[in-house]
């Protein structure tokens, strides 16, 4: 795509106007980011900064712990979180004056949201690693590798719980990474 004033990019080379040691910079962020350690730690960093802006969205809405020992009143459970006043939690917060209502608030929103951004950060890092690795010892870039990458990944996050909810957390992550894999691989129309 050519701009009116500026030069045809058809038949410049890609280190056009740059002088050797700017392009060997370039070269060596091209492999950094290239590299195993590289891609974990940019997912990791990336999933840390989703995961906060996701828990800061989320802070907003809870779930009581009464609705996960009844499934059928989840749904009478979730209320916003610091703008009702019937619950035994709203009803002490409205007691208490507006600063440090707004400081109660701000503190739990940045402890949920540093909580979520932590466990995006780490399932990024992990997946986007074993991905990386499988890769480089398969020497194949297909689909088996983001499943056999999302089923380490399951199992290594719940395999604190033991080995049923190890197996249940690999064939999950494994068919999660399966269903995005294969859609980001459909041809474009």
């Amino acid at each position: 795509m050519s701009f009116p004033g500026m030069p045809s990019p058809i038949n410049r080379s890609p280190n056009a106007g740059t002088n050797d040691q700017e392009a060997a910079m370039v070269k060596g962020i091209q492999a950094f980011t290239e590299s195993c350690p590289g891609k974990t730690m940019i997912s990791g960093v990336m999933g840390f900064a989703l995961g906060g802006a996701f828990g800061l969205f989320m802070a907003s809405v809870y779930t009581h712990l009464q609705s996960l020992l009844s499934p059928l009143s989840i749904l009478n459970s979730i209320q916003m979180s610091y703008d009702t006043p019937m619950s035994a939690q709203g009803q002490t917060l409205t007691q208490l004056p507006m600063r440090q209502q707004l400081r109660q608030g701000f503190k739990d929103m940045g402890q949920r949201s540093f909580s979520s951004a932590k466990n995006f950060g780490l399932v990024g890092a992990i997946f986007a690693g074993t991905e990386c690795c499988i890769e480089g010892y398969r020497a194949k870039n297909d689909m088996k590798n983001g499943i056999a990458s999302g089923c380490i990944t399951g199992g290594i996050l719940a395999a604190k719980a033991g080995p049923q909810a190890t197996m249940i957390g690999c064939a999950g992550f494994a068919a999660f990474s399966a269903a995005i894999d294969s859609y980001m691989r459909m041809p474009s129309d």
